[in-house]
């Protein structure tokens, strides 16, 4: 393949298919975005270990593709699901993957975790929390997390198993209760309550 049809072969979007909680998906992404030619184990994992009802509204923190937010916007068809991210190009191909797959109750924009979410709040919050934001980052997150939670609302992060001594003091010290849900050899989902 000469360069120029190579240039032109990794512009192309990267397709794949996939079935996330029994739903039947189809991902259009690129290079640069993050696991662009899979669902990753931490994703799945969460995945597999969220609760979802109907009716929830969620949000989805640093959506990527969307993979996390689509599956909770089909689980939740009587709900509105945000998908955000602070990635312009991952919100588009969320947004795009929502067209796709015919998920109509779906936000898709641009924000650094809630800062353009308005005053809008959420039954379920969920994230797979990069590792390498640092400490204060994640307390934003977790913080404005709480404040957007109606009472008993959820939020699920999954992280690195590495993280997961830190999430569990985080999450004791700014919702005041911690649950493990999952922990796998290399990644830990976890979940907290905003207090009735």
């Amino acid at each position: 393949m000469d360069r120029d049809a190579y240039i032109r072969s990794l512009r192309e979007d990267l397709v794949f298919e996939d079935r996330l909680r029994d739903q039947p998906l189809t991902f259009h992404t690129t290079w640069g975005l993050f696991s662009p030619r899979g669902i990753d184990a931490g994703t799945r994992l969460l995945l597999d270990h969220v609760q979802v009802n109907p009716e929830d509204d969620c949000f989805d923190l640093g959506c990527g593709y969307g993979p996390i937010g689509l599956t909770l916007a089909r689980l939740a068809p009587e709900g509105r699901t945000c998908l955000v991210d602070k990635d312009f190009v991952a919100v588009d191909y969320a947004a795009r993957n929502a067209r796709i797959n015919g998920i109509d109750n779906v936000d898709c924009f641009l924000s650094n975790g809630f800062s353009h979410a308005g005053e809008r709040r959420f039954h379920l919050i969920t994230s797979n929390l990069p590792a390498k934001v640092g400490k204060e980052m994640l307390y934003l997150y977790l913080y404005d997390a709480l404040d957007r939670l109606h009472p008993g609302g959820r939020i699920y992060v999954v992280t690195i198993t590495g993280l997961r001594r830190f999430i569990e003091r985080a999450f004791k010290e700014v919702f005041g209760n911690y649950d493990k849900v999952k922990q796998g050899r290399d990644y830990t989902v976890a979940l907290a309550r905003r207090e009735a």
